[in-house]
């Protein structure tokens, strides 16, 4: 685990519906900078802890501290207004409206005009716009779907409509970016393809990501730092070659994997 300074710090966060247990009692950091990535089996509890982080759930205790300010519960205005960003593990794009338009449904929160400037494209409106085109266009080109600019997102394949939703989401210039299973559903090479943009974004852009995935060789390969789940309670946290010998992780999440195969 880095020791560079934490942009987003969880202490002992739980979280109950209805009496049932989703979160117990969870603590780690995320260092500035650093990939980290957040595995385990299916309900563990994962998303329902980004969804604690980006503010749709509220903790029944414990503290999220986030570029240096502690929360109680995080607001999701506040946090996409600070840099938080994410995509879901359902796909939510705006299928009749192109790549273009999707990824500038990101920039929402940059726009410098009012409404009623955009609606009769005065004032700051042209200008506005030829920024936050501008802006797109970059996303654009480092995610390298230039030639479906003006496609209508819900004809492209499922790879490269999940490509849009990360740049969506890049699009906002996010100090920290949530990806709730991005590579779900992909083939290998669309897996491999969709990785490099995960470190390229790290690298190039300096910029925080926290994803979910299940395949633990990717995990291995992409992450800096690893947090293991299991039935909604924290099993392991550090370096993905520490938790990969880790015997509770063997035993909950590897152990799982060697199970399926022993029987098939």
């Amino acid at each position: 685990m880095s020791d560079a300074e934490p942009i987003l710090s969880l202490e002992h966060i739980s979280l109950s519906f209805r009496g049932v247990k989703a979160i117990t009692d969870i603590s780690f950091r995320v260092a500035r900078g650093e990939i980290c990535s957040l595995i385990g089996p299916n309900g563990a509890g994962k998303s329902s802890l980004f969804n604690v982080v980006s503010g749709v759930y509220v903790p029944d205790v414990g503290s999220i501290t986030y570029d240096g300010t502690v929360h109680q519960r995080m607001d999701p205005s506040w946090a996409a207004r600070h840099g938080i960003a994410r995509t879901f593990q359902n796909i939510a794009l705006f299928k009749r409206m192109t790549v273009l338009e999707n990824i500038l449904t990101g920039r929402t929160l940059h726009t410098r005009s009012s409404f009623l400037e955009h609606a009769l494209r005065l004032g700051r409106a042209a200008s506005d716009a030829r920024e936050q085109r501008k802006k797109a266009e970059k996303i654009i080109d480092i995610l390298h779907i230039g030639d479906h600019r003006d496609e209508p997102v819900g004809k492209l394949p499922y790879g490269l409509q999940k490509r849009v939703e990360f740049g969506r989401a890049l699009v906002s210039e996010p100090k920290l970016l949530l990806l709730d299973e991005p590579l779900a559903g992909m083939n290998y090479e669309e897996k491999l393809e969709m990785s490099r943009y995960v470190v390229d974004v790290n690298r190039d852009l300096g910029t925080t990501v926290v994803l979910i995935e299940h395949d633990m060789g990717v995990v291995l390969d992409l992450a800096h730092h690893v947090v293991v789940l299991d039935y909604g309670s924290k099993i392991a946290d550090g370096p993905p070659a520490e938790v990969r010998h880790d015997r509770g992780v063997i035993d909950a999440y590897l152990g799982q994997v060697h199970d399926e195969e022993a029987a098939a």
